[in-house]
C-alpha cells in the first residue's frame, strides 16, 4: 500500500469526525478504494490503527460518536442490499443447486474478530467502545442478513459476559447488542435469560431501560415487563408502559393485568407515567377495539373494578373534543333514558361516567348535560320502577348460580343510576321533591337490597341540607322499617254470635206481642192505650235493626291497622347502615338531639348485645361516629368500646378501635382523666407490659391518669404482637396518627413501629408497610421534637435487634439497614424547616454522644464497630464545645477499643473533626482576601501549596456535614448517562473567561492524537 492511500484512510477519520460531513460519501469513497487493493491486510491494520484512538475514549464526545457511526457504515457496506422475496426465492433455489454458503465479507469478519478481541480489555472505555460498535454493526445489517454460525455464538458468548460487566454504560450497550440474537421461540434461550435476570437484578435505572427497549414480547417475558411499571424508577416505568402499548396486545393480558396496568398507571405519583398510559397505552387498547369503548369496558369487568373503569373512562374523554362526546354517547331514547331492557353494566358505567365528566366542567357543561340527562322527575319515575323490578332471592334460589350473578347484576346497575342522582338538576323543587320520595319510598321497603341501603341514604342526605331535617327524615324511615304498619284481622267470637241471636228472637216475639196487643186494643178502641204500644214497637224495631247491624258487622271479621316493631338481623342491619350513614353525613359540631338520644337508646345500643356479628359491627360503628359528636357521651361508653376492642370477633374489635382512636384524636387522653372519675378503665393483662409502657404514660400531654392511658397504651402493644394481620395493622396506623398529631410522644412506642416495620412476619401486609414507610418520613421532617423522639428511641431499638433470640424472626433484620434509616430520619437537613442557626446543637450530636458512651460501657461488645461505622455518617453542627466533648470521648474511645476496623474508623472520625476546625479556620481566615480566578490551577501544578492531604483510606471533609462514603456499587453506578449524579461540591464562582477555557477544554479532537502519532513515527 502506497503513502498516498494512509493518508487517504486517515483523512476519511479525520474528516468522519466532523458531524456536518456527508458520511455516505466517505464510506463510498473509501470502500472504492479498498475494492482496489489486492492485499487487504495492511488496509485492515491501518483502519484498526486509527480506530484504536476512538475505542479509548469513554465519555461520549461529539467527535469520537461520529467516527464510531462512520465506521459501523463503513463496515456494514460490504454486506449486500436487501433482496426481493422474488429474488430471494431465486437465490434459495440456486443455493439449493450449488448447495454453496457464501461467506461474510472478509472486512467485516475482520472487524467483528478485533473487537471480540478487545472486549475482555482492562480499560472499561475500550469495553464500552467495544460493545457500542457490536451493536452498532449489528443494527446496520439489513434486516434479512445473516452472519456465521461460529461468529453468532462467539459475539454471543462475548455480550453475555459484558452484560454483567462492571460499569453501567457497558452493560447498556451490551443489552442492546444482543437485541438480535434473542429467540423469543426458545424457552431457554440464553440472552431472554440474561435480559430477564438484569431486569430483577440491575441496580441501574439505565440498564434496566436498554433491556426493555429490545426484549423480545413472549409469554416468558411478558410477566417481567409487566413488573416493570412497579419500578422504582419513573423512567422505567414509563419506558414499560410505551413498550406494551406498541408491543402486546390487549388480548394477550388477563383480565387482571390489564385492570392492575390501568390502576397503577393512572394513579402513578409520575404525571410522566400517567400522560404515557393516558396517551399511549389506551388509545393502543381502543385502537386494536376498533375504537369501542363499550367493548373495552367489557373486557375490564367493571363489575369487580368500577373505580378503575371510571378512572379509564375520565382519562379517554379528557382526550377528545366536546362534539365527539356527544356523538359517541350511548343508546339514549326520545326521553334520554337507556332503555331498560338495554342496560348493562358497561353502557350504564359508560353514562354515569359522561354524565359525571360533563358535570364537572361547571356551567360550560351544563347545554352538553341536557342533552344526555332526562329532568329531575322522569329520572326518578325510571329509577323507582328499575329498583322495583330488582328480584328478592329466596336462601334456595341463592343457591342456583345463575340467578345470584343475575340479581347481582341487577345491583351493580342499580348503584350506578343511583349514583347518576348527582348529576340531575335538582334546583326545580317539583323534580326534588320526586327523586325524594322515591328515594324514601325504597329505603323503607322491605324488598330494596341491603347492598343499596347505604348508596341511597348517602344521596337523600345529600338533597337535604339541613342536619336536623336530615335526622327527622331518616329517624322517619327507620321507624317505619323498624315498626312497619300492618292490619290485624279480628276472629269472629261464636258466643258473643249466639248471644245476639237470642236477643234479635226475644226482640221479635216482643215486636210481635206488641202488635197483637195493639190490634186488640184498637178492636176495644182503648186508643190511649194503643198509642203507647205503637212507641214501644217502635222502640223494638230500632233495637230489632241494631242488632241485625252488629250482627251483619260481627258475621264480617274487621281488619285493624297496628305498629308491630321487628327485631330480625336483617332489619336491624338496614336500620343500623342508615344511621351509621346520618351520623357520618352530619356536620360535626351538630350537637346530639333527643331524635339521636332516641334512637341510641331504642336502636344502637340494644344492639351492640345482637347475636348476628354484622348487626353487632354496625352497632360499634354507629356508637362510635355518635361519640364524636358528643364528649359527654365519649365518656360514657368509652369502656364499653375498650371492652369491645378485646372481646369481641376480629372484625368488631377492629371497628371498636377505630373508634376509640378517632375519640383521642379528636378529645386527647384528657378524655381518660374524666371517664376515670366514675367508671374503671380496662384491666391491664401484663405486670410486666405495664412496667414497659410506664415511660409512655410519663410522655404523654395534660394530666392524665397513668392508670388508664397505660391501660390503652398496653393494649394497644399487645396489638402490634397480634397474628391477626388486620388489627396489627389497624393498630400500627392509629399510633402512627396520634404520634403525628401529638397526642403521644413516645420513643419506646415508636422503637416498636420500627422494628414492626422491618419484622419479616409483615413482609405481606403491604398496607402496614406503606403505612409505617410514608410515617417515618412525615414524622421526622415534621419538626425538630419528632427528630428527638427518634434519636431516643436509636438505641432501645439497636439493643432489641442485637439481643434477639435466634429463634426469633428480628434476628433476620439487617442491623446496618435500621440504623441507616434512623440517621437519615434525624438529619437537622431532612427537615421540612431547617432551623436557621447553623450553631445550634443537632440532634446528631446528642446520637453521637450516646453512642460514645454506649461504646464506653462495653468496649468489646459486638455493637460497638456498628456505632464507629455510624459516627462517619453523621451530621454534625459546628458548635465548638460539642465538637471538643465528641473529641474527647472519641479520644478515650480510641485508646480502650482494640478492635482494628473501629480504630480506623474512630481515628478517621477524629481527624474528620480536626480537620474541619482547621478549615473552618482557614474560611474565616480568608474571607477577607480577594478572589484569585486561578488559585485551583496553582494548586494543581504546584503540590506543596495545597491543602493538607487526605490520609490513606481517609476522606477529607470540605463541611461541617459528615458525608457517607459512596460504595463501589454507587461509584459504578454514577457513570450511566442521567443516573445518580453527584452532588456539585460548593466552590468560588469562576470568572466568565475561566468558563470559556473549560468549555474549550471539553470539546475532544482526536487529530490531535492522530497528528501527535504520525510526528513520533
Amino acid at each position: 500500500m502506497t503513502a498516498d492511500n494512509e493518508i487517504d484512510i486517515k483523512e476519511a477519520f479525520q474528516r468522519a469526525q466532523k458531524g456536518h460531513n456527508n458520511k455516505a460519501k466517505l464510506v463510498a469513497s473509501l470502500k472504492s478504494r479498498y475494492n482496489k487493493l489486492e492485499d487487504k491486510t495492511l488496509f485492515h491494520d491501518e483502519f484498526v490503527h486509527y480506530l484504536k484512538y476512538a475505542m479509548i475514549v469513554y465519555k461520549r464526545e461529539p467527535t469520537v460518536e461520529n467516527v464510531i457511526e462512520f465506521v459501523a457504515r463503513f463496515a456494514t457496506s460490504f454486506q449486500s442490499p436487501p433482496k426481493t422475496e422474488e429474488e430471494q426465492q431465486q437465490e434459495n433455489e440456486e443455493e439449493e443447486e450449488e448447495e454453496e454458503v457464501e461467506d461474510d465479507h472478509p472486512f467485516l469478519s475482520f472487524i467483528f474478530n478485533f473487537l471480540l478481541e478487545s472486549h475482555k480489555a482492562s480499560s472499561h472505555a475500550v469495553r464500552f467502545r467495544v460493545c457500542q460498535l457490536i451493536n452498532k454493526l449489528l443494527g446496520s445489517m439489513a434486516e434479512n442478513a445473516q452472519i456465521d454460525d461460529d461468529l453468532f455464538d462467539r459475539i454471543h458468548q462475548a455480550m453475555l459476559v459484558r452484560v454483567t460487566d462492571k460499569f453501567p454504560n457497558v452493560r447498556i450497550q451490551a443489552a442492546l447488542a444482543m437485541t438480535r440474537l434473542q429467540q423469543p421461540k426458545d424457552p431457554d434461550c440464553p440472552t431472554i435469560n440474561a435480559y430477564l435476570l438484569i431486569l430483577d437484578n440491575d441496580t441501574n435505572a439505565e440498564v434496566r431501560r436498554a433491556v426493555l427497549s429490545c426484549i423480545a414480547m413472549s409469554p416468558h417475558t411478558l410477566p417481567k415487563v409487566l413488573k416493570r411499571t412497579r419500578d422504582i424508577k419513573e423512567n422505567v416505568r414509563k419506558l414499560a408502559y410505551q413498550v406494551l402499548a406498541d408491543k402486546v396486545h390487549i388480548k394477550a393480558l388477563t383480565i387482571a393485568q390489564r385492570v392492575s396496568l390501568l390502576e397503577q398507571g393512572l394513579r402513578d405519583t409520575s404525571e410522566a407515567v400517567r400522560e404515557v398510559v393516558c396517551s399511549r397505552v389506551l388509545p393502543a387498547w381502543l385502537l386494536r377495539l376498533d375504537g369501542n369503548i363499550i367493548e373495552l369496558l367489557h373486557r375490564l369487568d367493571v363489575e369487580n373494578c368500577a373505580q378503575t373503569a371510571l378512572d379509564t373512562l375520565k382519562a379517554i374523554f379528557k382526550s377528545k373534543p366536546a362534539e365527539e362526546l356527544l356523538q359517541d354517547r350511548i343508546q339514549l331514547d326520545n326521553r334520554k333514558l337507556i332503555p331498560v331492557d338495554s342496560l348493562t353494566c358497561e353502557n350504564v358505567l359508560y353514562w354515569r361516567a359522561l354524565c359525571e365528566f360533563i358535570k364537572a366542567k361547571g356551567d360550560e357543561g351544563d347545554e352538553m348535560l341536557e342533552q344526555v340527562l332526562p329532568d329531575a322527575a322522569t329520572y326518578g319515575d325510571y329509577l323507582y320502577g328499575y329498583l322495583r323490578a330488582v328480584p328478592v332471592l329466596s336462601e334456595e334460589q341463592r343457591a342456583d348460580f345463575n340467578q345470584l350473578e343475575l340479581v347481582m347484576t341487577k345491583e351493580f346497575i342499580s348503584q350506578q343510576l343511583i349514583h347518576l342522582i348527582e348529576c340531575l338538576d335538582t334546583n326545580e323543587e317539583g323534580g326534588r321533591k320526586r327523586v325524594l320520595a322515591v328515594l324514601q319510598e325504597m329505603l323503607a321497603l322491605p324488598q330494596t337490597p341491603s347492598s343499596l341501603v347505604s348508596l341511597l341514604t348517602e344521596k337523600l342526605l345529600t338533597l337535604i341540607p339541613d342536619d336536623h331535617r336530615r335526622i327527622q327524615t331518616v329517624a322517619e324511615i327507620i321507624s317505619d322499617v323498624r315498626e312497619p304498619i300492618t292490619e290485624a284481622s279480628q276472629q269472629v267470637d261464636e258466643n258473643e254470635s249466639r248471644r245476639q241471636q237470642i236477643q234479635l228472637a226475644e226482640v221479635k216475639v216482643r215486636i210481635l206481642e206488641a202488635k197483637q196487643t195493639l190490634e186488640d186494643c184498637i178492636t176495644a178502641q182503648e186508643f190511649s192505650r194503643a198509642a203507647e204500644l205503637k212507641e214501644s214497637i217502635t222502640e223494638l224495631e230500632n233495637r230489632r235493626n241494631q242488632i241485625v247491624q252488629e250482627i251483619s258487622e260481627s258475621s264480617q271479621p274487621a281488619d285493624k291497622e297496628i305498629r308491630t316493631e321487628k327485631n330480625d338481623p336483617e332489619t336491624l342491619l338496614r336500620c343500623l347502615t342508615m344511621c351509621a350513614e346520618l351520623l357520618k353525613q352530619m356536620n360535626i359540631k351538630t350537637r346530639i338531639n333527643p331524635t339521636i338520644s332516641a334512637l341510641m337508646s331504642s336502636l344502637v345500643l340494644p344492639s351492640i348485645a345482637n347475636a348476628h356479628p354484622a348487626v353487632r359491627n354496625m352497632a360499634v360503628v354507629c356508637l362510635g361516629t355518635c361519640t364524636l359528636h358528643s364528649k359527654e357521651l365519649a365518656k360514657t361508653h368509652m369502656v364499653l368500646l375498650l371492652q369491645i376492642a378485646q372481646l369481641d370477633e376480629v372484625k368488631i374489635r377492629i371497628s371498636a378501635l377505630r373508634a376509640i382512636i378517632d375519640l383521642l384524636l379528636l378529645f386527647g387522653f384528657q378524655l381518660l382523666s374524666e371517664t376515670a372519675a366514675t367508671q374503671t378503665a380496662p384491666p391491664s393483662q401484663s405486670p410486666d407490659r405495664q412496667e414497659e409502657d410506664a415511660p409512655q404514660v410519663a410522655e404523654e400531654k395534660g394530666e392524665v391518669p397513668e392508670d388508664s392511658a397505660q391501660s390503652i397504651l398496653v393494649m394497644l402493644s399487645e396489638f402490634l404482637d397480634s397474628e391477626v394481620s388486620d388489627l396489627r395493622t389497624e393498630t400500627a396506623e392509629g399510633l402512627a396518627k396520634l404520634m403525628y398529631t401529638g397526642r403521644i410522644s413516645s420513643a419506646k412506642m415508636l422503637s416498636r413501629l420500627v422494628l414492626l416495620w422491618y419484622n419479616p412476619v409483615t413482609e405481606d401486609d403491604t398496607r402496614l408497610r406503606h403505612c409505617l414507610g410514608v410515617f417515618f418520613q412525615l414524622y421526622a421532617r415534621e419538626s425538630r421534637a419528632h427528630q428527638e423522639v427518634v434519636e431516643e428511641s436509636f438505641l432501645p431499638t439497636v439493643r432489641t435487634l442485637m439481643n434477639a433470640p435466634a429463634t426469633s424472626p428480628l434476628a433476620e433484620v439487617d442491623i446496618n439497614n435500621v440504623v441507616e434509616l434512623l440517621v437519615e430520619l434525624t438529619r437537622p437537613s431532612a427537615l421540612i424547616k431547617p432551623s436557621t442557626n447553623t450553631e445550634e446543637v443537632c440532634v446528631h450530636d446528642y446520637l453521637a454522644v450516646r453512642m460514645c458512651g454506649e461504646m464506653l460501657k462495653d468496649p468489646t461488645a459486638p455493637e460497638v464497630r456498628l456505632y464507629a461505622k455510624t459516627l462517619s455518617n453523621l451530621e454534625l453542627s459546628r458548635d465548638e464545645t460539642v465538637r471538643k466533648d465528641l473529641q474527647t470521648l472519641l479520644q478515650q474511645l480510641v485508646q480502650v477499643v482494640r478492635d482494628r476496623v473501629c480504630l480506623r474508623a474512630l481515628e478517621k472520625m477524629v481527624y474528620q473533626l480536626v480537620d474541619s476546625r482547621e478549615q473552618a479556620e482557614l474560611l474565616s481566615a480568608s474571607a477577607l482576601q480577594p478572589l484569585d480566578v486561578n488559585a485551583d490551577e496553582a494548586a494543581t501544578e504546584d503540590p506543596s501549596k495545597s491543602a493538607k492531604r487526605a490520609k490513606k483510606g481517609q476522606r477529607k471533609v470540605c463541611t461541617a456535614k459528615g458525608g457517607r462514603k459512596p460504595s463501589r456499587r454507587a461509584e459504578s453506578s454514577e457513570e450511566s448517562d442521567g443516573e445518580n449524579v453527584p452532588e456539585s461540591v460548593p466552590a468560588v464562582r469562576p470568572s466568565r473567561r475561566a468558563k470559556t477555557a473549560a468549555l474549550e477544554k471539553t470539546k475532544l479532537d482526536l487529530n490531535t492524537l492522530i497528528n501527535q502519532e504520525a510526528n513520533v513515527s
